[in-house]
């Protein structure tokens, strides 16, 4: 067993607890987030100690997820969003026990990558994470387009009426996987082979 059980169950109960409220509070819709989706394939590669699991969910993660953090940590200390996207984490409508709930997003990178280091880089990850964004993506625009989950419909959950919305999702299909997937495995695959040597 190389990674510890302590942390399988825990991860575990806590994904467990964690989807009811969810779902309570924001829909069934908010699961196809893939940070959401992330929490579930993450229990999965826990407990298979796979590779693959955990490569395919960090180039998918680890840019968002930083930034969230990023966007959090300058809010919480000086009351300003420099970045955006985590202002609901400070909206009284929402309660604060789901609003802690959203604290998986400051955790998930820094698991993510030991996990990585602890059983290795997968170089399909991208690749696997590609297709989900291929399959997701278009259920996002047409099953309840007012939730503009993932930003399918526009940024920062604002829809966008500078092209037509199929344009849209076309270029959203082409340019995350090349802007975000694709250099974020180039960077794991550097780290994983530089740390391999160390």
């Amino acid at each position: 067993m190389r990674l510890p059980l302590w942390l399988k169950l825990g991860w575990t109960l806590w994904v467990v607890a964690w989807a009811p409220f969810y779902w309570k509070q924001y829909g069934a819709q908010n699961f196809l987030y893939f940070c959401d989706l992330g929490n579930f394939f993450i229990a999965i590669a826990l407990w298979t100690e796979s590779a693959l699991l955990f490569s395919w969910q960090a180039t998918g993660l680890l840019l968002f997820q930083t930034l969230f953090t990023l966007d959090l940590l300058p809010a919480l200390l000086f009351g300003k969003h420099f970045i955006g996207g985590t202002e609901f984490m400070f909206d009284p409508a929402v309660p604060l026990f789901i609003r802690l709930l959203s604290l998986f997003h400051v955790v998930t990178p820094p698991l993510l990558l030991w996990a990585i280091r602890r059983l290795g880089y997968d170089e399909r990850g991208w690749k696997y994470q590609t297709l989900t964004t291929w399959i997701v993506a278009p259920i996002n625009y047409f099953w309840r387009p007012e939730h503009n989950v993932n930003w399918v419909r526009g940024l920062f959950y604002r829809e966008q009426h500078v092209v037509p919305g199929p344009a849209y999702l076309l270029c959203y299909l082409i340019a995350v996987p090349l802007a975000v997937y694709c250099p974020t495995h180039l960077i794991l695959r550097w780290w994983s082979k530089r740390w391999r040597e160390s």
